[in-house]
């Protein structure tokens, strides 16, 4: 008589928790014990090293003159907290003024490179639109041959766009290598739902919007990152198109404290009286500098690698 066993049915699967190690390929040997203590000390020297001139970057902004003028200099150990570079810096004036034509400059820069990014990568994504390829290749071609500056100066300057803020967005709207990374992540897209979606009436816009845009956040944040830290940083532009000193970025500013040739509106009689130390201004115009990408960048560090991976190998 055959014994009737009871199907327990199927097992749960232990999942791994957030924190575990991926598994490890077979092929791939067990770090030693050494292995592991040399990766960490190579880690935490390399974060040392990137970590410690910004820990004396935002110590020195927040050191008194007193302070500052005891050590000689750069503040690597804090004595005394104050905020008053920040609070004159804040308060009015060019600093202020450069500080809020970036912010605008990058908004509005972002989502129009964005938009145009956006349009044209899926546009190439497409094989049967009219004249991908040529225009691809075009595209291609401006990686590797450039007219140069000149050139670049005189259309700037035949368009009506010198002392105007579209001089700091127009001439570097569009990255191609962004461009052919949107568009090998748009063709990672299965064709089989852009054409179900076809055949239910929606047209280009609506997929692309729907359901293109959606299945793509990681990728469409990596490049928005890129974007807005391209358009924060820069300072060329602007210093080659603009020639009111009352339309100056941020970084631009901050270049003439850096190298001392002028001091702004404001802070140039307070460091003169000696209410302010002119290194505290310099450093705290550079963490107000870095202070929007290094909010940003860990909220968009977890999509680099499906963004920027992904996109870069289709197509």
């Amino acid at each position: 008589m055959t014994a009737v066993i009871d199907d327990p049915g199927p097992r749960p699967v232990d999942r791994p928790h957030r924190w575990a190690a991926p598994p490890r390929p077979v092929w791939e040997e067990t770090p030693t014990r050494a292995g592991l203590a040399g990766k960490g000390l190579v880690l935490s020297l390399a974060c040392l090293g990137v970590l410690f001139p910004l820990w004396i970057v935002v110590v020195t902004s927040l050191s008194s003159r007193q302070t500052i003028d005891e050590t000689g200099g750069l503040v690597m150990i804090p004595r005394s907290v104050t905020f008053v570079a920040y609070r004159e810096l804040l308060s009015g004036g060019q600093v202020t003024r450069a500080a809020v034509i970036s912010v605008l400059v990058t908004l509005v820069g972002t989502l129009f490179s964005m938009t145009v990014s956006v349009l044209c990568a899926y546009g190439l994504s497409r094989s049967g639109s009219l004249g991908h390829r040529w225009v691809l290749m075009v595209l291609m071609a401006t990686m590797f041959f450039s007219a140069g500056l000149i050139p670049a100066y005189l259309l700037v300057q035949t368009l009506g766009l010198t002392d105007t803020y579209l001089a700091l967005i127009l001439p570097s709207a569009v990255s191609v290598f962004n461009i052919l990374v949107l568009r090998g992540f748009f063709m990672g897209i299965s064709p089989e739902l852009i054409d179900s979606a076809r055949i239910d009436g929606a047209g280009d816009f609506r997929i692309l919007w729907q359901i293109v845009m959606p299945l793509s956040r990681a990728v469409l944040a990596v490049i928005t990152l890129f974007y807005a830290v391209g358009y924060w940083s820069a300072w060329f532009n602007a210093s080659l198109y603009l020639n009111d000193q009352d339309m100056m970025p941020l970084q631009n500013v901050m270049i003439q404290l850096v190298q001392k040739q002028e001091a702004p509106v404001g802070l140039g009689q307070a460091i003169k009286t000696g209410e302010l130390s002119g290194l505290a201004v310099q450093m705290a115009v550079m963490v107000m500098a870095l202070l929007p990408v290094a909010v940003l960048s860990p909220f968009v560090q977890k999509h680099f690698k499906k963004g920027m991976l992904t996109g870069a190998v289709k197509g």
